[in-house]
């Protein structure tokens, strides 16, 4: 018997746990996620957009729309930083991360100073504007490299369903 041909690649399976990772955000109009993988392809960090710890989802707004203060923008931490965040306590020098969306410019910043080298992202329909123009001009002269991820498969469906497995 031969070994199974049909498997994911290492890109497709690295971008499909930032997937998974953004359905636990409670974001209601967008879901982001984002996975640190080491050179030895292993997770070291994993996150989605959402408030940080002891602030309650219920109080907090949602919105993206009307004054600063009732958006979600001053509240909301990003996919990025917080796989950054709550990496394992490694040391992220040299890592990937692997994100649905560009990074904006203030996750650059983080993304940058922990010393990760690549960044693989899902989509760019924000790369029109100045704060993704700023991230591509800053991940460019810190010599961290970018690329969209290039996949075989245009899905991967879960099932929770013991028998499937």
């Amino acid at each position: 018997m031969q070994k199974r041909q049909d498997y994911i690649s290492w890109d497709e399976y690295f971008m499909g746990v930032a997937l998974l990772s953004a359905k636990r955000s409670k974001d209601p109009g967008t879901q982001v996620g984002a996975c640190i993988v080491n050179q030895q392809n292993k997770i070291v960090g994993a996150g989605y957009n959402g408030l940080p710890m002891g602030c309650s989802d219920d109080i907090f707004p949602w919105s993206r729309e009307g004054d600063f203060l009732n958006t979600k923008y001053p509240y909301v931490c990003h996919a990025e930083l917080n796989a950054i965040l709550n990496n394992i306590g490694m040391d992220l020098h040299g890592c990937k991360i692997y994100t649905a969306l560009f990074p904006c410019n203030e996750c650059t910043k983080a993304i940058i100073q922990s010393g990760i080298k690549e960044v693989v992202y899902l989509s760019d329909k924000y790369a029109g504007e100045d704060v993704f123009k700023a991230s591509r001009k800053m991940l460019e002269s810190a010599g961290v490299a970018c690329r969209q991820v290039q996949t075989n498969v245009e899905e991967l469906v879960l099932s929770f369903q013991a028998h499937k497995v």
